[in-house]
């Protein structure tokens, strides 16, 4: 069993891919995809990478703590390019990635 820190960081990682990969798919399906392409790029590079987070926490790996700290960054920006846009599904991302960035920030120390 992970422990408290490392399970509050695995859990919102998992939250976090899965509201990314979520709002890129949506975004997929506005009626300006172009004007969706930074949000959709984001997406899917906090997707991947909350996912690789997700498993060298688990393992609790030795570079954990400096992937949490990337984590945390791309997080961050993933959080601000889906605040700019009213959509529920970017609004709900925004809100899984800073939770991740928060709990990245945690477990990086």
């Amino acid at each position: 069993m992970p422990r408290p820190t490392h399970q509050a960081c695995l859990e919102a990682c998992n939250a976090c891919a899965a509201a990314c990969n979520h709002c890129a798919a949506s975004c997929l399906e506005e009626p300006d995809v172009k004007a969706m392409a930074a949000c959709i790029a984001l997406d899917v590079d906090c997707a991947a990478l909350c996912r690789t987070v997700a498993g060298f926490v688990a393992r609790d790996s030795r570079f954990a703590g400096p992937l949490c700290a990337l984590c945390a960054e791309v997080c961050d920006a993933c959080a601000q390019e889906c605040g700019r846009h009213p959509t529920d599904h970017c609004r709900h991302c925004a809100e899984a990635c800073r939770r991740c960035a928060e709990a990245c920030r945690s477990m990086a120390g």
